[in-house]
């Protein structure tokens, strides 16, 4: 497969000879027995370990602690939406019943004005006419006595 081709040989550019190509294959380690980690430093500042290899070699670096996941939240019982449109028809329901005591006193206070209008015509209207129908009194004004009057070609001189 990466064998020159009759027509690369044919057409090579100079300089472009075939190499010798040395191929490394890697060497499999041998199974060593670690030694236990020994922590360095403590405190704030991460601690350092150290491993000793079989062969001699100090391997040293910061010991990786596991990452702890966060603990999950636990979920509700109820979803938060499913409050929100209750606590909103709770609050639509109090409107209502106060929209309705509101076109109440509304009515209540329109039907009050009505009844006192009325009780003022009356009143008014019966003192009205006591004023005219009383026969009582002397009311002021120019009295006229007709039966002294003379009355001469339709013309009436008093």
């Amino acid at each position: 497969m990466n064998e020159p081709t009759a027509y690369y040989e044919r057409h090579r550019p100079a300089g472009h000879e075939p190499v010798a190509v040395e191929v490394h294959h890697p060497a499999p380690l041998a199974p060593t027995h670690t030694m236990p980690l020994v922590p360095v430093q403590s405190g704030s500042i991460p601690a350092v370990a150290s491993v000793v290899l079989p062969d001699g070699r100090v391997v040293t670096g910061y010991a990786i602690e596991p990452v702890k996941p966060e603990p999950v939240a636990a979920k509700p019982a109820v979803s938060r939406a499913a409050v929100n449109i209750a606590l909103g028809g709770i609050g639509f329901g109090a409107v209502c019943g106060g929209l309705v005591l509101l076109t109440t006193f509304i009515a209540a206070l329109a039907a009050l004005i009505h009844q006192l209008i009325i009780l003022a015509a009356v009143t008014f209207g019966g003192w009205v006419a006591v004023q005219v129908f009383s026969a009582s009194g002397h009311r002021g004004g120019t009295t006229v006595n007709i039966r002294k009057a003379v009355i001469k070609r339709n013309h009436f001189h008093g």
